[in-house]
């Protein structure tokens, strides 16, 4: 059972990436998905969440708008899409069966959560 992210790298400011997430051992059906990110010596940040039903988005304000999560049950993945990167937003990111305090992604809870290795996301020039 576990979550494994892929795509982070190297990009430009202004630039866009996006992240997938791959459920193996498990199906994330039904299970809202949760984005997190951490910086070195910093606490970790809750980034957004999709959910189960009718597939409801929630995002920190920082990111909203610039930043869109997505489902694919049927190849069991989860995307983050980011566009408009700022250095800012330079961060290892997580997925994970957990949703940022203060969320509003419905599903069931799934204790205890699964969480991914992180994939490492650098803004740069």
């Amino acid at each position: 059972v576990n979550l494994v992210e892929s795509g982070g790298g190297l990009v430009q400011p202004g630039g866009s990436l996006r992240l997938s997430c791959a459920a193996s051992g498990f199906s994330l059906d039904p299970y809202p998905v949760g984005w997190f990110r951490q910086v070195p010596g910093k606490e970790r940040e809750g980034v957004g969440c999709i959910g189960v039903y009718d597939y409801n988005t929630w995002y920190t304000k920082s990111m909203e708008g610039r930043f869109t999560i997505s489902r694919d049950n049927t190849k069991n993945l989860v995307y983050l899409q980011m566009n408009g990167l700022k250095p800012e937003d330079t961060a290892v990111y997580y997925c994970t069966t957990d949703t940022p305090s203060g969320s509003a992604c419905a599903g069931r809870y799934r204790n205890p959560p699964v969480w991914g290795q992180g994939t490492l996301v650098t803004v740069s020039l």
